[in-house]
């Protein structure tokens, strides 16, 4: 890869993984409107913004591929039903102050991607995927026994976010065109739900005129944005290089929870959060040894 393309590279990293750090300022802005009112919209402006998108950045083929393959369209499918998942307990954990226990699952996220591999893909872990992997269960469990509670907001935001990851791979479809599928499959659920069971401020008429509107409609772009610079950086930067810079995304969010809206954030808790992170550093030193090991 060329410097400049890597300089590139980075600079697109940086500021997606800033950008998906920072949504919870986004939805805080929203919180009036309901965590599923907020994701209804979300898929519908999704669909409509993706959509024009993808016919001003044409991916040739991409339709008359899909149709040859109907097993994608199902997979789609399914993915598209752990995005809205994913969406909706984010959401609600941002506008019910609970962004500690949502950093914690993406956090997390990378070796529930380890697990899922191995019981899904049969892959075999590496001992120091092993550690990592107990490193985290450590971190769970300590949480579990010292808050008395179980986190089960970062459980199912990372096995959401790494079955989806998982299909995905399975069901090899560009980012955008992807997403724009899985939007276009969950538009019927949203405008059924908006139309006869919502009795939220976005089904009245009136509202629409209102610049009150933009707000709900900028989820299109505030969705697709970060969406196209993320497929950019991943032209000019290492799969790994993106891997390491994904943990931008909820050291932000866990900023934002405690120095701006004033989560609590006890010693306890940190203990827990300590483990995660040290295993987060055996994996990514596991990485970068393999990553060292391919290159030489």
């Amino acid at each position: 890869m060329a410097t400049a393309n890597l300089r590139k590279g980075y600079l697109l990293g940086l500021a997606t993984f800033s950008i998906w750090g920072m949504f919870p300022l986004y939805f805080k802005a929203l919180e009036q409107y309901g965590a599923l009112e907020i994701v209804t919209q979300r898929v519908i402006w999704s669909a409509v913004f993706g959509s024009l998108v993808l016919l001003l950045w044409r991916h040739p083929g991409w339709w008359r591929e899909l149709l040859a393959h109907p097993r994608r369209l199902g997979v789609l499918g399914i993915s598209s039903v752990l995005i809205a998942a994913n969406w909706l307990i984010y959401v609600w954990a941002v506008n019910h102050d609970r962004m500690v226990e949502a950093s914690l699952g993406y956090y997390i996220n990378p070796l529930v991607n380890v697990l899922l591999g191995m019981i899904v893909l049969r892959e075999r872990l590496r001992p120091l995927q092993w550690l990592a992997v107990a490193m985290a269960t450590v971190g769970v469990s300590l949480q579990l026994l010292m808050l008395g509670e179980f986190p089960w907001i970062s459980i199912v935001l990372a096995l959401s976010f790494g079955s989806y990851g998982l299909l995905r791979k399975l069901a090899p479809v560009a980012a955008l065109p992807g997403l724009v599928v899985e939007t276009w499959m969950l538009l019927p659920v949203a405008l059924i739900w908006l139309f006869w069971f919502s009795s939220g401020t976005s089904t009245e008429l009136a509202f629409w005129t209102s610049t009150d509107a933009l707000w709900l409609m900028a989820a299109g772009p505030v969705t697709l944005i970060p969406l196209l610079g993320f497929n950019a950086a991943a032209r000019h930067l290492p799969y790994s290089t993106l891997g390491f810079l994904q943990y931008l995304t909820p050291t932000l969010l866990l900023i934002l929870a405690v120095q701006l809206f004033g989560e609590p954030f006890p010693v306890d808790r940190q203990l827990a959060f300590f483990c995660i992170w040290a295993g987060l550093a055996v994996y990514s030193l596991d990485a970068w040894r393999i990553m060292r090991k391919s290159a030489g």
